[in-house]
C-alpha cells in the first residue's frame, strides 16, 4: 500500500481486526521512510461495477464517492455511523447482485435515496435537492408533502423528530 504522505511503497501493517459489523478489515499501517501513519479498509468486492453516466460516460463504481455524498447529506445530522455502513454495504450488495456490470446512475441515485428515507428525512431532502436538480421552492414543498402524507396517521403513536429544544 502505497503511504498518502511521501509515496513510499514500503508500508506496514501494524494492527488488524474486522470492522463493528464485520463487512471490512480496518488495517493500522505505518511508512517506515517518514513516519507517517493511515488507516485503510479492506472489502469483499463480489463483481467490478460500472456507472453509465446520463452523459453516456461508463466510469468505474466509487464506494468512496458514494460514501462521500452521503456524509454531504448527512452533515450535523444526529445519525449512528454504524447506520450509515450498514446502509451504504446493502446499495453496494443490491448494485452487485443486480446481475449487470453497469448501473445507471440513475439507479445508484435511487437507492440512496431510498436509504436515506429510511435514516433521516433532512438528509433524505438535502440529497433529493442535488439529486434531482430542484429548482424553486416548489421542488422542496412537494417531495416535504410527500414525505408528509407518509408519516403515521396517529401522531401520539408517531416517534418525535428533532423536537425544538428551549434555550
Amino acid at each position: 500500500m502505497r503511504c498518502p504522505y511521501c509515496g513510499s511503497l514500503d508500508t506496514q501493517v501494524k494492527d488488524s481486526r474486522p470492522t463493528d459489523d464485520s463487512s471490512a478489515i480496518r488495517r493500522r499501517r505505518v511508512c517506515p521512510d517518514c513516519g507517517g501513519r493511515f488507516t485503510t479498509f479492506e472489502r469483499v468486492q463480489l463483481r467490478e461495477l460500472f456507472v453509465m453516466k446520463r452523459s453516456g460516460r461508463r466510469v468505474p463504481f466509487d464506494r468512496d464517492k458514494l460514501e462521500r455524498s452521503v456524509e454531504v447529506a448527512l452533515r450535523k445530522r444526529p445519525v449512528d455511523p454504524e447506520r450509515v455502513e450498514r446502509m451504504l454495504n446493502g446499495i453496494v450488495r443490491q448494485l452487485e447482485s443486480m446481475g449487470d456490470a453497469d448501473v445507471s446512475s440513475e439507479t445508484v441515485g435511487e437507492l440512496v435515496m431510498e436509504g436515506l428515507k429510511g435514516l433521516d428525512d433532512v438528509a433524505y431532502v438535502r440529497f433529493a435537492s442535488v439529486y434531482k436538480n430542484f429548482r424553486e421552492a416548489k421542488d422542496f414543498e412537494e417531495i416535504l408533502g410527500r414525505l408528509a402524507n407518509e408519516e403515521p396517521e396517529d401522531e401520539a403513536l408517531a416517534p418525535r423528530k428533532n423536537p425544538v429544544q428551549s434555550e
